[in-house]
């Protein structure tokens, strides 16, 4: 709903998936003020899955990856996403991301090598470079995601961010961050429930021997994949 409150202007089209049987929801008294097309899963699928599905046939000129637990702030972020998404050769953008009480998430990592993970995880050290960004909310020129092909559906509820990231960079995009602020926590699923941890640990194994994994390591240690690659506002 705050979407509808906040970005009227901004956005023309949602599409939402339930992955579950739910309601659809209510719109305000005057109506939606874009145009909602509303999916539903007769098995649910992944992560990737959803989102290649729902932006298959998107003909505008940006599309967004948008978790269905973000919250927005004051004010529309989407314009400045779309506007930071319009430079020359950046692949997407995106915001920065509080929990409820405003404190920053770790929404920005390193490529995910074992040591990296052990670092963030174990010792709890802070990420000390930005190699790819979350999926929580990104805007993406029609254009490039079309190039990518969107996420790759082999992987599973996670790691599918962190390849799209890695093949937008490779291909000589950017990371864009914009200087808009939306709600969204963490769930940390795979650290409590079995079965969410079994798909963490096999998409990492499936991103560690992956081609796109390799280059990007290589790329990332000659210097080649570079701040050039990352934006900041």
């Amino acid at each position: 709903m705050s979407l509808a409150h906040r970005s009227a202007t901004t956005v023309s089209r949602v599409v939402l998936t339930q992955n579950l049987p739910e309601d659809e929801p209510v719109p305000p008294v005057q109506g939606w003020p874009f145009l909602l097309q509303v999916l539903k899963n007769s098995t649910p699928a992944g992560f990737g899955a959803n989102h290649n599905r729902a932006l298959a046939d998107a003909m505008e000129p940006f599309v967004c990856v948008l978790n269905p637990d973000v919250g927005l702030e004051e004010g529309d972020p989407f314009a400045a996403l779309v506007m930071q998404a319009s430079q020359p050769g950046v692949g997407c953008s995106y915001p920065w991301q509080v929990d409820a009480c405003g404190r920053p998430q770790d929404h920005e990592r390193e490529l995910p090598t074992p040591g990296a993970l052990w670092r963030r995880r174990v010792l709890g050290h802070r990420e000390g470079r930005v190699d790819w960004v979350n999926a929580a909310c990104l805007v993406v020129p029609q254009p490039v995601w079309r190039v990518l092909n969107g996420f790759d559906e082999g992987y599973f509820m996670y790691c599918e961010d962190v390849d799209l990231c890695l093949r937008m960079r490779l291909a000589g995009w950017a990371l864009a961050r914009t200087p808009v602020r939306i709600v969204h926590g963490g769930q940390r699923d795979s650290c409590r429930r079995w079965n969410h941890l079994r798909w963490h640990l096999a998409s990492l194994l499936r991103l560690w021997r992956s081609p796109v994994y390799r280059q990007a390591s290589e790329w990332l240690r000659s210097g080649q994949l570079g701040a050039s690659n990352i934006r900041t506002s």
